[in-house]
This record gives structure tokens, C-alpha cells and sequence, in this order.
């Protein structure tokens, strides 16, 4: 028993070390800028094995040199409270967990109703799952976590947020967040993604081009590929209109 109190004792102290080591690095971001993200270095190692190149495109730029389009384009797009919530937008989560459940019960009806030949000849697609994350969390996600879904991941994303909100300026978190984020394979950061589909500095860009990066975000690598989509503008367009209403930090 006593030597299961001991485990279980350690257990603890290291993971509160462990906690401690994050948020002494989360806290020197305040003044000391990350130089890549786990998600970052974790990409990189994908296309350097299937390639054998490391095309990483990315320059660190200051919050005022990134154009006020897109810091409201990206709040519009991905984050509307972003500077009004405290890391989780609870709301939203809750408004995600009710579409992703009611799409997992739309594809198990169709399942369902299809015969054993239409499924072994055309297996159906999954349920397509939206997620209710802040620009914080995915902050959090990028620089420390892997790409796993599992509870004690989500569970570290949510001490990560909380941690980066505690510490950090909200201004601060979107300079890090669009400094990092991935726009294209090897594309991250603001300014590359600007010199890579528009030719221009980040500080440039227009409000039109600024949302057209913005709705890229949930999948960079896919609208790199088609930028002709009609999706892409048509959604563009209304993240345009919205960028009025968007606060900046």
C-alpha cells in the first residue's frame, strides 16, 4: 500500500513539475517570440520523410506590421469573441457538440438504410465534425500537442489555454497565433502566406485578400490546391462583411 501512495505521490509531483515547465515557457512569450510549434516541426518531419525537402516558408513580423484586414478577417472567420472570452468560448463548444451529434445520427440513419452491397461498394463517408476551438486554443494545440484526439490530450489543450490567457495579452496571443499558423504546405506565418499567394508584405494586404487567408484556415493545404473555389470566394465575400463587427484586441 505504502508503495502505491508513493507511485501514486510521484505521479503527481511530476506532473505538476511538468505543468510548471509549460507555463514558465508559456510566461516567457510574453517577451521572448517561439521560434516553431509542435505542429510545425511535426509537419515538417512528414514532408522531409515523404520528399526528403524541408520547404519551410516563414518571417516572424510585429503585430503592427501585420494589416488590420487580416487580424479582423481571422477574428471574424475563426474567433468573433476572441477579446470579449477567457480562452473557451463555451457557447460555441456547446453549439459544435449539438451539430457534430446530429451528424453522427444523420450518417448512422444512412448506414442503416443502405444495403451490405451499397456499403461493401461504396463505403459512406464519415460525418463531417466542426469544432468549437478559440484562437487560443488552437494556439495552444500548435505549440505544445500533437495532432491525437483523446480526453487527456483536450484536457492538456484546456490548461495550456488558460495558462496562455493568464500570461500573455490578447494582443499577444494573435501576434503568436498569426505569426505560426499554417497557410500552405510549408507555408506558415502571416507574412509568407501573403508573399506566397499575393506577392506583398503582410502589412499590405487588402481586406478581400485578407479574408480569402482567413477562410483557408480549417484546411490550408486543400485551398492551396484549388484557389479557384468557388467556396473560397463566395465565403470570402461574407468574411468581408463581417470584418467591421470584428475587435480587435
Amino acid at each position: 500500500m505504502k508503495l502505491l501512495v508513493r507511485f501514486l505521490l510521484l505521479c503527481v509531483l511530476a506532473m505538476t513539475a511538468l505543468q510548471l515547465y509549460f507555463a514558465v515557457r508559456i510566461a516567457l512569450m510574453a517577451v521572448i517570440d517561439p521560434e516553431s510549434t509542435a505542429f510545425q516541426r511535426s509537419e515538417m518531419r512528414q514532408v522531409a520523410a515523404k520528399t526528403g525537402e524541408l520547404p519551410w516558408r516563414q518571417q516572424w513580423v510585429p503585430y503592427d506590421q501585420i494589416s488590420n484586414n487580416l487580424k479582423r478577417a481571422v477574428i471574424a472567420s475563426e474567433d468573433d469573441g476572441f477579446s470579449q472570452h477567457d480562452g473557451v468560448d463555451w457557447e460555441a463548444l456547446e453549439k459544435a457538440w449539438e451539430k457534430n451529434a446530429k451528424a453522427e445520427q444523420r450518417a448512422a440513419a444512412r448506414i442503416a438504410k443502405a444495403s451490405p452491397k451499397a456499403l461493401a461498394k461504396k463505403p459512406p463517408k464519415p460525418p463531417k465534425i466542426v469544432g468549437g476551438s478559440t484562437i487560443t486554443q488552437q494556439l495552444a494545440k500548435n505549440l505544445f500537442l500533437s495532432g491525437e484526439r483523446n480526453l487527456l490530450r483536450k484536457g492538456q489543450e484546456f490548461v495550456f489555454t488558460l495558462t496562455l490567457e493568464l500570461f500573455l495579452s490578447k494582443q499577444r496571443i494573435l501576434e503568436i497565433y498569426l505569426n505560426h499558423v499554417e497557410w500552405g504546405e510549408g507555408v506558415f506565418g502571416a507574412e509568407a502566406a501573403a508573399r506566397h499567394y499575393f506577392r506583398k508584405p503582410a502589412s499590405q494586404l487588402s481586406a478581400y485578400e485578407a479574408a480569402r487567408l482567413a477562410v483557408m484556415l480549417p484546411r490550408p493545404k486543400y485551398f492551396e490546391k484549388v484557389p479557384q473555389s468557388s467556396y473560397l470566394a463566395n465565403r470570402a465575400g461574407i468574411i468581408t462583411g463581417r470584418m467591421g463587427e470584428a475587435r480587435l484586441p
